[in-house]
């Protein structure tokens, strides 16, 4: 997630909707089973906006649950703890059943970054108990330390995973050099990086070869454009630079919103030929991308999660993989990913 954390929205129910035919499949990331979209659940607590009503946040996680999600994604710094706390509390009833994710790796004290192993086996404790569980299926490096070698990291989660306390290791926003580094000390299960029609750069910077050659799962975060592929974001949308960490972020800028609206007026065209959204188009073109790869679109709103599910129901053939290809390949992408500040801790070491 982003590094105050990500994910993405879809837009509202539409006419077109698509009805839920498919069942919800599950993919493998590494040796863990989960379903083939998962629930990014960041931003119903923060960075999307204020933090929704507690109580809809927890129908939200539950919905998806019954409609067949079982791999819920958040961290401590989401809020910060309170995101944790929800997600706890909201799958407590069947919390055997899901796949729980959580980041370590910031210093939410002193500020900065802080994957010490001191830190890790202290931060994890209280992470536990937000969650209300004995382990945590999937733990991730929320933003590669450059102070701590990635094998320290690394040892530190073998050492949880020996103990119980944590299932699999994940890295966020790690380079290819890096997941290999850590990888040989304590296979990794996921990476979890930004992935989405507007961000295609894990295609082309070597993690998801790494991904495929060592048998890693890749989850997308911001797998919607951060929302701004649903087609509901546009030069007039106002964002709260107190509540919306996408207020400051490049891509976001009133001229890039604007100057991206070739890529929603088209989405939106292909979306029409297909009876199904511009979301729901956006996470069925990662869901054909590798059978490794599970999405994790976030809402605080039941009508975009059953829009964001209905994407499973949407199959692209060969042919229409490669005209979006072919279409994405004459669009330009205007706007950095994040901002400065964001950009600055995502590990891009060769």
């Amino acid at each position: 997630g982003l590094a105050v954390a990500p994910l993405s929205w879809a837009s509202t129910g539409e006419r077109n909707q698509v009805t839920a035919k498919r069942k919800m499949q599950t993919r493998k990331l590494g040796k863990l089973e989960v379903s083939e979209l998962g629930a990014g659940c960041m931003s119903i607590s923060a960075n999307y906006g204020p933090p929704a009503d507690r109580n809809q946040g927890i129908k939200v996680i539950r919905t998806a649950y019954e409609k067949g999600v079982t791999f819920f994604d958040t961290a401590e710094v989401y809020g910060p703890y309170t995101n944790e706390e929800l997600v706890g509390e909201a799958l407590a009833p069947f919390r055997d059943k899901v796949v729980v994710a959580t980041k370590f790796g910031f210093d939410l004290e002193a500020g900065g970054l802080n994957s010490q192993p001191k830190h890790i086996k202290k931060v994890v404790e209280a992470s536990l108990k937000r969650l209300k569980t004995n382990r945590i299926d999937l733990y991730y490096q929320h933003r590669v330390d450059p102070q701590v070698p990635i094998e320290d990291v690394a040892g530190a989660i073998r050492d949880l995973i020996k103990q119980g306390k944590v299932l699999h290791f994940g890295l966020s926003e790690a380079s290819a050099k890096t997941i290999r580094r850590a990888h040989a000390v304590q296979p990794v299960t996921a990476i979890q990086t930004e992935y989405s029609l507007m961000n295609r750069d894990p295609e082309q910077n070597g993690v998801l070869r790494a991904c495929e050659e060592l048998g890693i799962g890749f989850v997308p975060w911001g797998p919607v454009g951060m929302g701004y592929l649903t087609g509901k974001i546009d030069a007039r949308t106002k964002l709260d630079p107190k509540t919306d960490l996408r207020s400051g972020f490049d891509r976001f800028s009133p001229e890039n919103l604007a100057a991206n609206r070739p890529i929603v007026e088209w989405l939106k065209q292909f979306a029409k030929k297909k009876n199904a959204t511009p979301a729901q188009i956006a996470l069925a073109w990662l869901l054909a991308q590798k059978p490794w790869i599970v999405p994790i679109p976030g809402t605080r709103n039941i009508d975009h999660l059953n829009e964001n599910l209905g994407a499973i129901n949407v199959q692209l053939t060969p042919a229409d993989l490669r005209e979006i290809d072919t279409a994405f390949s004459k669009i330009k992408v205007h706007g950095g990913r994040m901002n400065e500040e964001q950009m600055r801790i995502v590990d891009q070491t060769v």
